[in-house]
């Protein structure tokens, strides 16, 4: 019953599925190598059984907000879907809706390498251990897997490793890396016609291009407050998005984590998976850096048509 409504109302959305299905099918049949065959048969069974998990995750969401919004009350969505009442109850309950903003599945996030500089006590330069995660990043991920746990999300990271070349052809990834860190990632902001990295004599800061005001972090001058970017970022194959997160500094990194933590129901009913940036400022305590109070500072700006 359902496929046959699916084949009624959207018929368009209907074939495109099936036809994707088919070429994929075809193209594995025509394999002549056996063993390849069987590899890549195999690699596509994980794929759809990674990819069922996640369709779960958001039919039950969408069964959830159906209900939520008062659009069809449960024994309607039932008919709808072509399943018995007790079984719409037992699908939408799950886990809360608000975690799709995060991901469908297991997260990752990707953290930039970097070599370390700095001074020792004694004035003497450090000396180079190898590429490292920033200690704030690590926390900023530390804080966004206690988030994405209490909504049911399994959650991971990874390295990006020195010059920035990380994988984003992929479903359920954030991205925690400062352009200065990957050609790769300034070269997708730039296609953000809102906001920017930009850098002068005086340190790097964001600019809002639509009011022209800029965001400097008082951290140059001895603050304890940053400016951050957090968008949901096209791929580069133009098949999805990910989530993306940097501020000034590695700090204001961790005041978007925690403006989420507050956010994160408002935000999905917002936005759902829609691309988007938007500016975050934060405050740290200056002796146990922990962020204390953050902020949005801009607009959700939207491209064209998203």
């Amino acid at each position: 019953m359902e496929q046959e409504r699916l084949n009624e109302e959207h018929p368009s959305l209907r074939e495109q599925l099936d036809a994707t299905f088919d070429v994929t099918l075809s193209q594995l049949k025509e394999l002549s190598d056996p063993l390849v065959r069987a590899k890549a048969a195999h690699v596509l069974v994980g794929r759809a059984q990674d990819y069922g998990a996640e369709l779960q995750v958001v039919r039950n969401e969408a069964m959830n907000e159906t209900l939520r919004v008062g659009q069809l009350n449960s024994t309607q969505l039932a008919t709808e879907l072509g399943i018995s009442k007790g079984r719409v109850s037992q699908l939408a309950k799950g886990a809360p809706p608000e975690r799709l903003f995060l991901g469908s599945g297991k997260v990752v996030v990707a953290l930039a390498e970097k070599l370390e500089h700095g001074k020792l006590h004694d004035g003497r330069d450090k000396r180079v251990q190898g590429p490292v995660i920033a200690t704030e990043d690590f926390q900023t991920y530390e804080h966004l897997r206690e988030l994405a746990e209490d909504v049911g999300l399994e959650i991971t990271f990874e390295r990006i490793p020195l010059g920035g070349n990380v994988r984003l052809n992929r479903n359920n990834l954030v991205v925690i890396c400062g352009p200065r860190l990957s050609p790769l990632i300034e070269q997708i902001l730039e296609s953000d016609p809102h906001l920017r990295f930009d850098k002068d004599d005086d340190g790097w800061f964001l600019t809002d291009r639509k009011t022209g005001e800029i965001y400097r972090s008082a951290m140059d001058v001895g603050g304890n407050s940053d400016v951050a970017y957090f968008g949901r970022l096209p791929r580069p194959d133009g098949q999805g998005t990910f989530l993306y997160i940097a501020g000034i500094h590695a700090r204001g990194s961790g005041g978007v984590v925690h403006w989420l933590n507050a956010e994160l129901t408002n935000l999905h009913r917002e936005l759902k998976a829609k691309r988007f940036s938007t500016l975050i400022s934060s405050t740290f305590d200056p002796d146990t850096l922990e962020i204390i109070s953050s902020k949005r500072v801009t607009p959700f700006y939207r491209p064209e048509g998203s």
